[in-house]
């Protein structure tokens, strides 16, 4: 979800004027309507990250930038996520179709296992971003690509997501 972060208008004044944002609230989607109603290139939807609206191939880009974290909010171990918020993540993550890059800001060894899925058909980088200074915060950004392969080191990263669960002593 967007929520009211000013990201869509800043893009849009650096050129980008086709930009769609969504969010489940629709209080929120009507305040950034009327926020940046003089910006015809922005459009606001209503709309549920796990049941997207759009037509395969509607976007070139699709970034998150925390929007997955509410699918974790219940998760007491981020090391080790319950098979629902697992697949939970899985069912919004499978709705990014079609071509296109989606760019996620989470700290690698929580969130790429879940990006370095086969079945999505995206190859998987990340960066760090920060200032060098290693008591910093750092966001780590994420590019997957459709229609690349995974490096064979992401598969197996990937597959540890659906291991079974050890047996009952």
């Amino acid at each position: 979800g967007c929520g009211n972060s000013a990201l869509s208008h800043d893009l849009h004044e650096l050129g980008y004027t086709d930009v769609t944002s969504i969010d489940f609230s629709p209080a929120c989607i009507a305040a950034m309507r009327a926020r940046y109603a003089r910006c015809p290139g922005l459009r606001w939807a209503v709309m549920d990250i796990r049941a997207l609206a759009f037509p395969d191939a509607s976007f070139d880009v699709v970034l998150e930038k925390g929007t997955l974290d509410v699918l974790m909010v219940e998760e007491t171990d981020p090391w080790d996520v319950s098979p629902q918020a697992a697949a939970a993540m899985h069912r919004v993550l499978a709705e990014v179709r079609g071509g296109g890059t989606c760019v996620g800001v989470q700290r690698p060894h929580f969130r790429k296992p879940h990006y370095a899925q086969e079945a999505f058909g995206w190859s998987l980088r990340h960066a760090a971003c920060g200032d060098g200074d290693a008591g910093a915060f750092h966001y780590f950004l994420y590019v997957m690509r459709k229609g690349q392969p995974l490096d064979p080191r992401d598969v197996a990263l990937g597959r540890r997501l659906h291991r079974a669960p050890p047996p009952d002593p």
